[in-house]
């Protein structure tokens, strides 16, 4: 967690001012385990109807209810997902269920509990200093240990290991117990204790978290310690990772007491709540861009058309990083173009769609078949899917097969077109000539002002373009990609005139 955040936690509660054990003993403080402490938490909150995991939105019916029921019953998590689905976000979010301050001995490295130590330098500490063992106490920001779990992990990274340089200092012996340097679990005693990716971890390393989990032994280089560890363990995973790169062997997955299955938003309206919350955009960007709802619920569906796509992996997931991504490129598209123009303020275009193309490159993972085409035709063409997809909630549906001498609702404008018109649109036309090259086309201000009767004003221009790019879609007209901009024609109509 950052600094700042923690410095606003911290003026909820100032640090509690006890120093001594004896001043302790004499306190209301109870010795509670990590468990106890957070089920604890958690009840308060749920009687007074306070959320347990804020922001986390869309998984207020699913996902959160499930971990509820774990911390209360005291069981380690493994959250199982596809990528960019809040799974360290979720992890994160239990500091909050931690009591503000908790009492700790004094210069120990694993956090003991005055009342109730377990490592041998605070139990010697006590009896040489009884009453006056000095007490120093731990915020709750600093017990939350994060691990990402790399094929390069040791036992001693997680566990311990024996430390010849203490051994040399102290003057001790490797029999003596005193020469182990602790490794991150042991450190995180009383905290929460978060590992990534945990099927990525070689098989012999998970081995040596048995006995922690369920025994509550440590081993290190033949010392057997029996330390009773208060550690919340929360693990996440891929599902993809079982298949491609690893597995978590059987008898851990046993002593992991619920596993709680993560998921993408499951419509646009979520996603969008996601994107508004996350993504990160400039309040002067705010005040000069309008981001019509349309390119918003357009931006969302581009994501759920590569989750479906046959040219994407769905078993690597498309995370909701990229439609957060996305969304700042789209902004920045935007904000380059008013910047050029020196126009005071301007709107979001679909021609800035193709600002998001960088972002959505770099979060799907591409079958064969998209290799082949390429990583930016198919970019595009999820961009397509997407504007066909929700073309028929603004516009009549386009028919494939139409009924003789019937007339269409897009006769007009697309006769316009098969008369040997275009029109080009450039990237960074200033709002003036943008406006301008679209009202020259005919019937698309009528066809909105029929089918979209209370659209924003905002929108309207939008919306004209959304129009053209539908019928482009449906395989109504040609859109042509140039160095400058977009070009739309009629392509048939152009090779009849020619004959």
């Amino acid at each position: 967690m950052k600094k700042i955040e923690k410095n606003v936690l911290d003026k909820i509660m100032e640090k509690p001012t006890i120093k001594t054990l004896g001043e302790l003993k004499s306190s209301s403080y109870q010795p509670k385990n990590i468990q106890e402490e957070l089920a604890q938490n958690l009840r308060a909150r749920i009687r007074k109807g306070i959320p347990s995991f804020d922001g986390l939105i869309g998984y207020e019916n699913t996902v959160i209810p499930g971990v509820e029921r774990a911390l209360l019953s005291g069981h380690s998590i493994n959250l199982l997902g596809l990528r960019g689905q809040a799974k360290t976000r979720l992890a994160r979010k239990m500091i909050d269920l931690l009591d503000e301050w908790i009492p700790i001995v004094e210069g120990s490295e694993i956090n003991d509990d005055p009342l109730q130590p377990i490592s041998r330098f605070s139990k010697e500490l006590i009896i040489e200093k009884g009453e006056e063992t000095p007490v120093d106490w731990l915020h709750r920001t600093d017990r939350f240990f994060e691990k990402l779990a790399t094929p390069d992990v040791t036992v001693a990274d997680l566990i311990g290991d024996v430390d010849p340089i203490k051994a040399a200092t102290l003057k001790l012996s490797y029999a003596d117990e005193r020469v182990i340097h602790f490794g991150m679990i042991p450190r995180a005693h009383r905290s929460i204790f978060v590992l990534n990716e945990l099927p990525d971890l070689q098989a012999r390393i998970q081995v040596a978290l048995f006995s922690i989990l369920q025994e509550k032994e440590i081993q290190i280089r033949g010392f057997k310690l029996r330390m009773p560890l208060e550690i919340q363990f929360v693990f996440t995973a891929n599902p993809e990772d079982y298949t491609n790169r690893g597995s978590i062997v059987t008898p851990l997955k046993d002593r992991i007491g619920s596993q709680i299955l993560t998921h993408y938003p499951h419509n646009i309206e979520i996603a969008k709540r996601i994107t508004a919350q996350e993504a990160v955009i400039s309040e002067e960007n705010k005040k000069t861009i309008h981001v019509p709802e349309l390119a918003k619920e357009l931006l969302e569906q581009i994501g759920f058309e590569a989750r479906k796509s046959e040219f994407v992996d769905s078993k690597s997931g498309v995370s909701t990083r990229m439609s957060i991504t996305a969304f700042e490129n789209l902004i920045s598209t935007a904000e380059r173009r008013l910047l050029i123009t020196q126009d005071e303020k301007t709107a979001v275009r679909l021609v800035d769609f193709l600002g998001v193309i960088p972002a959505i490159n770099g979060k799907i993972e591409l079958v064969y078949e998209g290799e082949q085409e390429g990583a930016e035709q198919i970019s595009f063409h999820l961009i397509s899917q997407a504007i066909k997809t929700l073309f028929p909630n603004y516009f009549p549906k386009i028919e494939k097969l139409q009924k003789q001498n019937a007339d269409g609702p897009y006769d007009e404008l697309l006769g316009w077109f098969f008369n040997d018109n275009e029109l080009f649109l450039e990237d960074d036309l200033s709002e003036k000539e943008y406006k301008k090259a679209l009202n020259k086309v005919p019937a698309v201000e009528e066809l909105i002002k029929k089918h979209q009767k209370d659209l924003d004003p905002n929108d309207t221009y939008f919306l004209m373009e959304f129009l053209l790019w539908g019928l482009e879609s449906n395989q109504k007209l040609t859109k042509v990609r140039t160095l400058e901009g977009f070009h739309f024609r009629d392509s048939l109509g152009s090779y009849i005139s020619g004959l």
